[in-house]
């Protein structure tokens, strides 16, 4: 049933996922919870490549304005593609991402979770249900992917006879898990690694990512978090992508597991950071003006995380230059410049920004403050052709980064 993956350009996009924001801006909560259900629930599709169909959208909004209940639509949508006479070429997609949008939206409308293997076997069974004649049923057999953020090379996934046991060892590593005192980047760090692995294991034939993260929705809402669903909505590509180069390490290209892309995914989602979330980051092999992925918000803007999982959105701030979050961003300059001269211009470009004050402001001048950043021209900082490069220190440091 599924589509092929997507192209570079597909890559490049948000998923098309479809808006509810009307209902989520009117603040009536039925309304906003059962937008936000949907919303995930659509979007969650297009990791597979698939979209719903017109009728889905119409039936869904129905049951966001409380005319049917979600088992109605989810009855109305069944009943349409078994009635229809004639079939078009993409039905079969369509059908699947219909039928399973409705199946998420009902398991999203409720707070209820069974965190142990026979749940998340259970959670995949629910989310197919009526789809995959497998749904629910652990694969019995060895698989390997092409993804195109890794030119088309698979990551391992965990050979079939050791999943049910690698499920139960994961899930019980983490119930026994402590979240108290751990810093916001522990917390991240650790959730980061949870959601991977769990993810690795990959224990079904098919839909592997959409179970992981309506588990993982469900799990850090059980943690207390309050958690932005608009983002698995609208980058849930970048979700899966930023899973696969968690999981992905190839000594012969000089490529380590990389969990940095899918821990800016959650830091977005757990803590309100504005990482840029577009796929051409991800790739193994980026272009130069996709290298160095930004955090769009600027760092007095930035959230200081509470270690209390209840309290993660709590934001006092303090100066930009102190926080750990402006250390990062002037780590990502060092790893722009490396050995390299570059014009105040190249880098904006490179970073993907527009405002110039403020890239002088919190990405530049704190960076030349720190001894790490110095003009080609110093004597004459309006030289027409000024650029910048690394100090000694800013080159240790760009040593030190790309180990």
């Amino acid at each position: 049933m599924h589509s092929g993956c997507y192209n570079a350009v597909k890559n490049d996009m948000k998923e098309g996922y479809l808006n509810f924001d009307e209902y989520i801006r009117q603040g009536e909560p039925d309304k906003k919870e059962r937008a936000e259900a949907w919303s995930v629930a659509i979007g969650l599709q297009a990791v597979d490549g698939l979209k719903t169909s017109e009728y889905l959208q119409q039936t869904a909004r129905r049951n966001i304005e409380g005319e049917i209940t979600i088992d109605e639509a989810r009855e109305l949508v069944k009943t349409y593609y078994q009635s229809k006479s004639i079939r078009e070429p993409d039905d079969d997609d369509k059908q699947e991402a219909d039928l399973v949008s409705g199946n998420i939206t009902k398991i999203l409308s409720t707070d209820t979770l069974d965190f142990s293997t026979k749940g998340y076997i259970s959670l995949h069974r629910r989310i197919f249900d009526g789809v995959f004649k497998h749904a629910g049923r652990i694969r019995d057999y060895d698989i390997t992917k092409k993804e195109w953020v890794l030119e088309y090379d698979t990551v391992h996934y965990l050979n079939w006879e050791d999943l049910r046991r690698a499920i139960d060892y994961d899930i019980e590593q983490e119930r026994n898990f402590s979240y108290k005192g751990l810093s916001s980047d522990e917390l991240i760090a650790h959730v980061t690694r949870f959601v991977s692995g769990i993810w690795q294991i990959h224990a079904f034939g098919e839909g592997n990512t959409r179970t992981t993260a309506v588990f993982a929705i469900q799990y850090l809402r059980s943690l207390g978090f309050s958690v932005d669903n608009k983002l698995f909505a609208e980058n849930s590509w970048y979700f899966r992508n930023a899973l696969v180069r968690a999981n992905y390490k190839s000594a012969v290209k000089g490529i380590d597991y990389s969990p940095i892309f899918l821990e800016r995914f959650f830091r977005n989602l757990l803590f309100g950071e504005q990482w840029d979330l577009r796929n051409r980051y991800l790739h193994i092999h980026p272009t130069i003006e996709w290298n160095v992925q930004p955090n769009l918000a600027p760092p007095a803007a930035r959230p200081q995380v509470a270690c209390n999982p209840r309290d993660a959105r709590s934001t006092p701030t303090s100066t930009p230059t102190s926080t750990p979050a402006s250390t990062e961003i002037i780590s990502e300059l060092v790893r722009l410049i490396g050995h390299g001269e570059l014009s105040v211009k190249q880098m904006i470009d490179y970073r993907g920004l527009k405002d110039r004050k403020n890239f002088m402001d919190y990405h530049l001048i704190p960076a030349i403050k720190e001894g790490l950043v110095e003009m080609k021209y110093p004597d004459s900082p309006r030289h027409p052709r000024q650029k910048y490069l690394l100090t000694s220190k800013g080159l240790a440091l760009y040593v030190e980064l790309k180990k």
